[in-house]
């Protein structure tokens, strides 16, 4: 199984121990100050923010999943190893989820316990995820796959697709798209590949939601 895997893509040099847990603390840093950001922006009126930042519409913009799934996937595939990228993603969620939380419930004074549980979960399962994503930087259809499957749910979550109309869901998200092809490019054939794969994929989900909606 090792040998399979490492043939789609290969664990770099390991770090010195120091400088690996220096990487792994400020990445967990990292997620505690992007969720204290967005809890103070989501508590902010957006008339008092100034005008660059409302016109930007930050305060939704974090409250998104979009964002969150683009900075773990970026995290997970420039780690050096599966391991790490389970391990930096973890920790990034982890600071993130656990500095909002916290700032709801000591700052802001109250306690959404349904929402904090399905981010909780959404941590507990990033370790598996981050391992799989960090493969999407391999080699062959695997990887290709992979890509496509990242670049699919970026996809959905940039544009709304319906039976007679294909909008812009928000504009912010479209950019992370393209991020995401940045970050996913290896080849011109290869994000080529991946992209329209990953249309491809996205379509079919939005016709199997649709199918399903008349049943």
């Amino acid at each position: 199984m090792g040998d399979f895997l490492d043939g789609i893509r290969r664990p770099g040099r390991r770090l010195p121990l120091p400088r690996a847990m220096l990487y792994s603390a400020l990445i967990f840093a990292a997620g505690i100050g992007m969720g204290i950001l967005s809890k103070v922006l989501d508590l902010t009126p957006s008339n008092e923010l100034p005008a660059f930042l409302e016109a930007l519409d930050l305060r939704n913009f974090f409250s998104r999943i979009g964002v969150w799934i683009f900075l773990s996937v970026s995290i997970s595939v420039y780690s050096r190893s599966p391991l790490r990228a389970a391990l930096h993603v973890f920790g990034f969620l982890a600071g993130m989820v656990g500095s909002y939380y916290l700032y709801t419930v000591l700052v802001a004074g109250f306690y959404p316990k349904s929402y904090m549980m399905i981010w909780i979960g959404m941590t507990m399962l990033s370790p598996i995820l981050a391992v799989v994503c960090w493969y999407a930087k391999g080699r062959g259809f695997i990887a290709v796959l992979i890509s496509s499957i990242v670049f699919m749910v970026m996809f959905r979550q940039a544009f709304s697709i319906g039976f007679w109309y294909w909008d812009i869901t928000y504009p912010l998200e479209l950019l992370l798209l393209l991020a995401t092809v940045i970050i996913l490019y290896q080849s011109p054939k290869q994000i080529m590949l991946v992209i329209a794969l990953g249309v491809l994929l996205a379509l079919l989900i939005w016709r199997i939601d649709w199918l399903w909606g008349l049943l």
